[in-house]
């Protein structure tokens, strides 16, 4: 785990090893380890390491191959590079234990196809001596991220959105499409961000950069790449098969040459994690949990109770409300592109990383996988609802009206917005489920034609797919809200502390296969019903069965009171974004302060995010 940064095709050789001197120090929280820059006469490749395999200098980075005119700048890992190497031993004379080494031994033997080869998270970059050309590649799920801008001075790319904006080559401009989209979602979706001309390489795509100029090609998809399970297929052997691979996986991201442990919320997904990690290892595994005084916000009967059953090196980290309270400003500060979520994640990685541990799986993913979230059985619930498209539109759309007047809260519009679509379907509802302001509180803010509606886009094509409903859902989820927001808030805050953070429940293999199990069997009849019963008796039901909470905190009782002047103030930065018509920010303001049960405090946040953003880099 670490950060990459270069520049290809550059004007001036000395003028782009010192903006990539930049890039490198903007990301030194990435990597504390060691820092190294490489360039030629065709490209500039820089690194910080944060070293989790093979920890000797040898692992350092820009990487050389064997004086074969290959160097990599990588970051992520390959987790099955243990396996790779036996594999290309006859071939490649290994020098390291590292991963690294293996990326340029795949890349030797298969070319650019090397990446199916990989199991892992990765971003990386390799210069080809022989073939004259800048190969860039990230994983299939995105979970290592990968920005990039095409200029007059150079391709620019980097693992952070903000070592791009030290370079001086983009402005600092936000473009209004990316604004609607992160009104509409509290965050921009790939490949766009939120600084117009900065790009994000999409999760299984590579980039090759030549003479010829650049391309980018997609290696591979998720729903595409489904397995293929026939129908005779008893549930037993559904079960099993899914066990093996999540136990596969979890094997695969235990290897590491530093103290390593687990995130332990006590609920479903990392229980699993936990349980499975205690079958493999010989040792203990170290096990950390977010603790409070205050009951209403604590988990810890739980995680001690899996803690206990597995006989786990139990740390758990006590917070008051008050302490995560008094992050919240910090961990904006760390926030690398704008996000309405991500504080949560700041805080357990910062208490974490703290206790010694330099890496630690995550429960993250399985709900997306696993049909965890309530919008699987109300998409599915959809399916007997087709009656509702025979009711004349405007008795819909007037019922609709209705209900948004006698009731007014967010549900109610949301039901209200989908009754006034012209059809009633998954592509046309999905789009609402997760959205934050609706379009009609957008035009207000918005000094712009509202943009196209990107969710709305994907959910037209993959609700199209030859998919069960429950899988459609999962590819949204995880081609929406997981990559661009749960995602991209894991690295970025867990990498602000110099921690990796590993996710089980993200192996391709897996998702291939869950993608493939009929809605009969994935169906949640209890939460997550085919993941625990894949899985037995390794956790309790204790566990299966209790309420899912997660961080509840009073945000509106903070936000009104003790974060109301810091609210204000970033808010008010806003005034650079000559887009936004600070008038209408600042009216949704008043009337969060004022009650109005419309206006949540989820619904404010994002822009609160934003305005302290825009500040802190000097956007416009």
């Amino acid at each position: 785990m670490c950060g990459i940064t270069g520049i290809a095709q550059f004007l001036d050789r000395s003028l782009s090893e010192q903006r990539v001197r930049n890039m490198n120090n903007s990301i030194a929280h990435r990597g504390p380890d060691a820092e190294g820059l490489w360039s030629n006469d065709h490209c500039v490749l820089g690194h910080r390491r944060l070293s989790i395999i093979d920890t000797s200098a040898q692992g350092n980075q820009p990487f050389h191959g064997n004086n074969d005119g290959m160097v990599v700048v990588f970051n992520g890992e390959i987790y099955n590079y243990l396996e790779l190497k036996q594999e290309l031993s006859a071939q490649f004379t290994f020098q390291t234990q590292t991963d690294t080494e293996v990326i340029i031994a795949a890349y030797k033997k298969w070319g650019t196809d090397c990446v199916n080869h990989f199991f892992g998270m990765f971003a990386f970059a390799l210069w080809d001596e022989t073939k004259q050309q800048l190969f860039i590649a990230r994983d299939r799920l995105g979970v290592k991220p990968l920005y990039y801008a095409q200029t007059n001075e150079g391709i620019v790319f980097a693992s952070e959105l903000r070592a791009i904006l030290t370079t001086g080559l983009v402005e600092k401009k936000i473009g209004a499409a990316a604004l609607c989209d992160y009104l509409r979602y509290q965050t921009v979706h790939a490949p766009n961000t939120m600084i117009d001309g900065v790009l994000m390489l999409m999760p299984g795509h590579t980039m090759t950069i030549d003479a010829q100029g650049m391309r980018i090609n997609r290696f591979w998809d998720m729903a595409e790449n489904k397995a293929s399970l026939a129908d005779s297929i008893s549930r037993g052997a559904i079960h099993q098969h899914i066990e093996d691979l999540l136990t596969s996986s979890v094997e695969l991201r235990m290897r590491a040459d530093v103290p390593f442990g687990a995130f332990l919320s006590g609920g479903i997904d990392s229980s699993i994690v936990v349980g499975l990690m205690s079958r493999i290892s010989e040792h203990r595994v170290k096990t950390f949990s977010i603790t409070f005084h205050e009951k209403e916000f604590d988990e810890s009967p739980y995680s001690e109770l899996i803690a206990k059953k597995f006989n786990t090196d139990h740390t758990p980290i006590q917070l008051s409300a008050n302490h995560f309270l008094k992050l919240i400003p910090e961990a904006l500060l760390a926030m690398d592109h704008p996000s309405g979520d991500g504080a949560n994640t700041y805080v357990v990685s910062k208490v974490t990383r703290e206790a010694g541990v330099k890496m630690a799986l995550s429960g993250l993913g399985g709900d997306e996988v696993f049909a965890g979230y309530d919008v699987f059985k109300r998409m599915k619930s959809l399916e007997s609802k087709s009656w509702l498209n025979n009711i004349p539109h405007f008795l819909r759309s007037g019922a609709g009206s209705a209900l948004r007047s006698l009731k007014p809260s967010v549900a109610s519009e949301k039901i209200a917005t989908a009754l006034a679509q012209e059809k009633i379907d998954a592509a046309h509802f999905y789009p609402l489920t997760r959205q934050v302001l609706f379009d009609q509180e957008i035009k207000q803010l918005v000094r712009s034609d509202l943009s196209t509606n990107k969710v709305s886009e994907l959910a037209s094509e993959i609700f199209k797919l030859d998919l069960p409903t429950l899988s459609k859902v999962s590819v949204m989820e995880m081609s929406t809200y997981m990559q661009n927001i749960l995602l991209r808030d894991a690295d970025q805050m867990s990498m602000a502390h110099a921690l990796e953070i590993r996710v089980p429940f993200l192996d391709h293999r897996l998702i291939e296969y869950v993608l493939a199990v009929n809605d009969d069997i994935k169906y949640p009849h209890t939460p997550k019903e085919l993941l625990t019963a894949s899985v037995g008796d390794l956790i309790p039901r204790e566990i299966i069965d209790r309420p899912k909470m997660g961080f509840t905190f009073p945000w509106a009782v903070w936000m009104r009171n003790e974060l109301q002047s810091f609210c204000e103030e970033q808010l008010h930065a806003l005034e650079a974004v000559s887009l936004l018509d600070h008038a209408a920010v600042m009216d949704l303001w008043k009337r969060f302060t004022i009650g109005d049960p419309r206006i949540t405090w989820s619904r404010v946040w994002p822009l609160v995010v934003l305005g302290h953003w825009v500040k802190q880099h000097d956007i416009h």
